[in-house]
């Protein structure tokens, strides 16, 4: 029986020959990959800035600290989402607030945001589920009217576009995140980066990803002219990444287009075929958007979620979930978050199921996956 997995990184011999080549080169780590990694991504995104960092948690933790989040503070984020969304607030002392999301794209509701601020809000991370964009507009809107952060979490959605732009040009926000997790748009193996249109924001978020130093003389608090010196301004961290990732990197970020395409073309099968089944619900676009399609999560009507999801794990498919609210694990009960408190994201939890898709997924798999989840119902 062959298996086929919700995701699968696509790696090639060009992915091979970039990395072998630094390998053999004398930069390792901290060379000159990095900035032309940097440069390549924010200019396909149309940012004036990109960092990149260790992991898209990374990414989301260190846009935090240079958003100012602090103890006590609070910023509203979604609970479908994996952990790191709402984790990257408590590092920084922050309390995660949960609003609740759409019924249609399972994205957060901008109206569920409103209810949602207090004096101690400071931020908001909207997060891009499955790749398609939230309602940034009108998310900025309410930031705008409040005096708000928007730091974007990316991770699903490199490769989007939202009203014409790129996702991670930073047009509806003050940061952007992305992931390149190997089941991500593109890889690195691990790693991720943060996006940005302000050059007070990029510099803090070079000095955060290295320890918080910096070697930028005209930004030295100590009159030091020593070619050895250095300083210290921030509680920072080791979030590099090597020049290894980030050749491979630079050679993902070339045939970008071409994955996104090609989830995009399986997608377009899924929803034809499956708009034939009784039972289940289809993902909803939006006008003015182009998903990047990391996910195709489905939504089983009645009760019967689990008995599929298990019946398909049975003949190879490997079908997944996306995700857990997040204040209902374990860790979280115990700061004091309860069930119920997003009735629609719950709701959402109890019937969705992720379906295969990924670049090199043939469209004779895809409809393995049709058939067997059609014999299924």
């Amino acid at each position: 029986m062959k298996y086929i997995p919700y995701g699968r990184h696509y790696i090639d011999s060009d992915d091979i020959k970039e990395v072998t080549k630094v390998l053999r080169s004398d930069w390792i780590t901290q060379g000159p990959k990095i900035e032309e990694f940097e440069e390549k991504l924010a200019h396909y995104c149309g940012a004036k800035y990109a960092v990149v960092v260790s992991s898209g948690t990374a990414a989301l933790h260190i846009a935090c600290l240079v958003a100012g989040i602090k103890p006590g503070e609070e910023v509203i984020t979604t609970p479908v989402t994996f952990v790191a969304s709402a984790n990257c607030i408590l590092y920084c002392g922050g309390k995660p607030v949960f609003a609740d999301i759409q019924e249609d794209t399972a994205n957060i509701d901008p109206e569920e945001i409103r209810k949602k601020i207090t004096k101690k809000t400071k931020a908001i991370i909207p997060v891009h589920y499955a790749g398609q964009p939230c309602d940034l507009k009108e998310i900025q809107e309410i930031a705008k009217r409040h005096n708000l952060t928007v730091i974007e979490d990316a991770a699903h959605a490199l490769g989007a576009e939202y009203k014409g732009s790129k996702i991670g040009s930073c047009k509806y926000s003050d940061m952007t995140i992305f992931s390149f997790h190997p089941l991500k748009s593109i890889t690195t193996g691990e790693g991720g980066a943060i996006l940005t249109n302000s050059k007070e924001y990029y510099e803090k978020l070079i000095m955060f990803r290295q320890h918080g130093v910096t070697k930028d003389r005209t930004k030295f608090k100590f009159n030091n002219d020593a070619n050895w010196y250095y300083e210290m301004h921030y509680l920072g961290y080791n979030y590099r990444l090597t020049d290894i990732q980030c050749a491979l990197g630079l050679s993902q970020l070339r045939k970008l287009d071409k994955f996104i395409k090609r989830r995009r073309q399986i997608a377009q099968i899924y929803n034809k075929e499956l708009s034939k089944l009784d039972g289940i619900e289809l993902p909803v676009g939006k006008k003015g958007v182009k998903s990047a399609r990391h996910l195709y999560t489905i939504r089983i009507k009645g009760n019967k979620r689990r008995k599929i999801f298990e019946a398909l794990r049975k003949r190879g498919i490997g079908v997944h979930l996306h995700y857990i609210p997040v204040y209902l694990q374990p860790y979280y009960q115990q700061l004091g978050y309860r069930k119920g408190a997003c009735p629609v994201a719950e709701n959402y939890y109890n019937r969705a199921i992720t379906l295969p898709l990924y670049p090199k997924m043939r469209d004779k798999d895809v409809k393995s996956v049709v058939r067997i989840l059609s014999n299924t119902l």
